[in-house]
């Protein structure tokens, strides 16, 4: 009867907590089956029942902690909570907080998420995306690009300027496009088939003077600089990073002190700015270029403030003293990027990005804009590119044959080919959404870090595996090689706009523990102004929490009490996990805040496995959104299987790992009791599915058109030849080919072939001859081979041809 009691009463007790009920219901179930068992002869359990409920009651009714224990609370609390830092705090404010507010609280409100559809792009946008996009990326092969011009054409930059591409961001009333920020994705998606296109059109619409000015600039300089900004009359680019400041921008040692000076015989005041930049796009070629300094005011010139702090301004390309116009080489993809120097270059004040009332304000404006800019392009630039290693690796592997078999029919290319497919299909669910979230007012901060780090590390490894398969035919540099230049410039998106290895140590979790939390910055500002009723009730709701993600942690990971989830019943199940992996990974942020304390910030890797469970069920949630609202295709539910399956496998190891190395041992283990009681249960996906997916890729199927559906695949619109519109034509017309190899293969095992017709074509016109074939199927085969050649093919060159210095060139055959 005790045990049976016990279990009565363990059972209430994780029902009310894990509904987060409140210390009511809790004391109520302690109570009456400490009665029930006191009159059943269990006079210990009773006590101990009694005694559980007194001391809920002290700590959870706030008349009866409020005078005593929420004082202690709140002093021990100032002493221990971190210290958050004036840059910190500009960076915690900026921004919106979304679903990734949902995940952090265990209990993710699912019509949060669903309430808002993706509505897909206006008519207008999606004629862009169709024909200026597909003409403009037409217009580019990656070895004229990259090797023999290191520039775009010159007719191409005309083009880009003529449709306005660097006006996307720009109202329409001042000449721009004004497109969403869903339009922008997709037309980066579709212009990421080259490298050097996509960075040069989405930097100007990402952090930099024309989204700057949209949203700080005066009157004056949006009427002067948005026109010029749209039409391309003016090229933008803006210096942050230089040789002391890359990842840590704040620490920039560029100065601009305010000073007087004359200027055609008249005393202006202004600012006079000594600063050296590096890695800034564009500049080589830009006509304005947007500047963050340190502005200081010695002489009190401007009022009683010393040191305004980062300040922005924007500096046309010819004033004096400032040098411009060198290169660097970024590696594969020699898109124009280079240094900027100034030395005592004077600037009246009016240069400043929104007027002297913004001296001081860079920062802020720098990371309010950059929330939604590192959503968008470089994210955008890695679906992009995905979608085309989709298309070309799903081709290349269907019609290139080894042992008489595509090697799209090997395993071992096989799972290469499904990672190809399902990282595809993840980095496309979450660029859409996301942006499709900023149309509706967000501005995710944590989420832009998620996508920057995930989708960029990413598209790596997609290149890594599409030039796997592809074998020698892309480890060849040359005109035909469409993946080469590609895949060595992928370190550049891992490097900027906040190097990948500090965005996962430092930023998801680091930024999302405060910012994301629905506690902990309501505890922090009580603890700042010094109110203790505000932090009795965001400390005790935060207990509940606590209490609340365990509960939900525990019973979920036995299967019991799932969560309520608003998807079908090919989804359900991811879903549930997802829901139960919420309160796995709230219960672990907050056990980690509370025995690191300040320390954390300096535990990376414990931060950021943190982060990695955060980023996996952010990525998970939008392709669990993106199956909702779209409709599937045929092979689509076997990818959103395969993806979900990869997503929880990889927020399960992330949470193993970090309960392997959280310092505390103790809490340690009774988190892995609570968290992972049956273990690790999520294996990786199975091979099954794999198979699946790498035949539904490179064959021509709904799910391969589908991923590729933002991708460049058309032919003939401008100087250069799509290799996916090839494959494409090769793939509509494999089945039919296939059986015409077989029939050849078979007769030639047979003895009815000659032994010595060993090529292709031979054999072709072998079969014609012993009337294997027909002329029509001899006719088809001659065409379809020629074009297989054509994609086979690499390039070869004159022995003298990559030496740039003739007169090195050794002479190794003397005649």
């Amino acid at each position: 009867m005790t045990l049976i009691l016990f279990l009565i009463a363990l059972g209430g007790l994780l029902f009310v907590l894990r509904r987060e009920s409140g210390a009511k219901p809790a004391i109520g179930v302690m109570a009456v089956v400490g009665v029930i068992a006191l009159f059943s002869g269990s006079g210990w359990l009773a006590l101990v029942l009694f005694v559980g409920a007194a001391v809920t009651a002290m700590a959870g009714l706030p008349q009866f902690r409020i005078n005593w224990l929420t004082p202690r609370v709140f002093a021990m609390f100032k002493k221990v909570a971190p210290k958050v830092s004036e840059t910190e705090k500009v960076a915690l404010e900026a921004g919106t907080v979304g679903w990734d507010g949902e995940l952090f609280t265990g209990r993710p409100d699912w019509h949060n998420l669903l309430i808002n559809r993706h509505t897909g792009l206006s008519d207008e946008e999606q004629a862009f995306v169709d024909n200026q996009c597909t003409q403009a990326i037409s217009m580019c092969n990656a070895w004229d690009l990259a090797v023999e011009r290191a520039d775009l054409p010159k007719e191409l930059w005309d083009f880009l300027k003529k449709e306005k591409f660097f006006g996307m961001i720009i109202p329409k009333e001042y000449g721009g496009l004004e497109f969403s920020a869903k339009a922008q994705t997709a037309v980066l998606q579709k212009l990421a088939a080259n490298e050097m296109l996509m960075v040069t059109v989405g930097v100007p619409n990402s952090l930099g003077p024309g989204e700057l000015l949209v949203k700080y600039g005066t009157e004056e300089q949006k009427n002067y600089y948005l026109p010029r900004l749209a039409d391309g009359r003016e090229v933008p680019c803006f210096g942050l990073t230089g040789p002391r400041a890359g990842s840590d921008a704040t620490s920039l040692p560029d100065t601009g002190i305010v000073c007087k000076q004359k200027v055609d015989g008249k005393e202006v005041l202004g600012i006079r700015l000594n600063f050296e930049k590096r890695w800034i796009t564009l500049a080589p070629v830009a006509t304005v270029v947007g500047l963050a300094f340190r502005m200081f005011d010695p002489d009190g010139l401007l009022g009683d403030t010393k040191d305004y702090g980062i300040t922005c301004a924007l500096i046309p390309r010819d004033t004096d003293g400032m040098e411009i116009g060198r290169r660097h080489c970024p590696i594969g993809t020699p898109f124009m990027n280079g240094p900027i120097k100034g030395k005592d270059v004077f600037i009246p004040l009016d240069y400043i990005i929104g007027g002297q009332e913004m001296a001081g304000q860079g920062w802020r404006m720098l990371v309010e804009c950059l929330s939604v800019g590192r959503c968008i392009t470089l994210p955008s630039g890695a679906a992009g590119a995905a979608a085309y290693s989709v298309g070309t690796a799903g081709g290349f592997t269907r019609i290139r044959r080894q042992f008489n078999t595509p090697v799209a029919d090997m395993e071992g290319v096989q799972a290469p080919l499904a990672r190809i497919a399902a990282k595809t299909y993840i980095a496309q669910s979450a660029v859409n959404h996301t942006a499709n979230m900023i149309d509706r007012g967000e501005k995710p901060a944590v989420p832009s870090a998620i996508l920057k780090y995930h989708l960029t590390e990413f598209q790596r490894e997609i290149l890594t595996d599409a030039m796997d398969v592809h074998g020698g035919k892309t480890v060849t540099l040359g005109p035909r090689n469409y993946l080469g230049i590609g895949f060595s410039g992928a370190a550049v998106s891992i490097t900027v706009e906040g190097a990948n290895i500090m965005t996962r140590s430092l930023m998801i979790f680091g930024q999302g523990a405060i910012r994301c939390h629905p506690y902990v910055l309501k505890e922090l500002a009580a603890k700042d102004n010094d109110d203790i009723k505000a932090f009795d009730e965001a400390f005790f709701g935060h207990a509940g929490l606590i209490f609340g993600n365990a509960a939900r942690a525990f019973t979920q990971a036995l299967g019991v009490g799932k969560a309520d989830v608003p998807f079908d019943s090919a989804s359900r199940k991811y879903a549930q996990a997802l829901a139960r992996f919420s309160s796995a990974f709230g219960l672990c942020a907050d056990a980690a805040m509370t025995t690191l304390g300040g320390e954390l910030k300096m535990r990376e890797l414990i931060s950021a496995r943190l982060g990695d469970m955060l980023s996996n069920l952010y990525l998970a949630s939008m392709v669990l959104k993106n199956w909702h609202e779209t409709q599937p295709v045929e092979g689509e539910k076997e990818l959103m299987q395969y993806s979900l399956a990869f997503l929880l496998h990889r927020t399960e190891q992330a949470l193993d790992e970090f309960l392997q190395n959280l310092p505390n041992r103790p809490v340690a283990l009774a988190l892995r009791a609570v968290t992972l009681p049956l273990g690790c249960r999520w294996d990786t996906p199975h091979d099954d599915l794999a198979r699946k997916l790498a035949r539904a890729i490179s064959t021509d199927t709904p799910i391969r058109n589908k991923l590729m559906a933002g991708a460049w695949t058309t032919d003939g619109e401008g100087t250069v030849e799509n290799p996916v519109a090839r494959y494409n034509g090769l793939l509509k017309d494999y089945e039919k080919a296939e059986q015409l190899y077989r029939k050849a293969t078979k007769a030639y095992a047979k003895g009815e072939l000659p032994m010595t017709a060993l090529h292709p074509e031979e054999r072709f016109e072998a079969a014609l001859e012993a009337g294997i074939y027909t002329k029509e199927e001899a006719d088809f085969m001659r065409q379809y081979e020629q074009v297989v050649l054509e994609m086979l093919t690499v390039d070869d060159f004159p022995f003298d041809e990559f030496a740039s210095n003739k007169d090195t060139l050794i002479d190794h055959n003397p005649a």
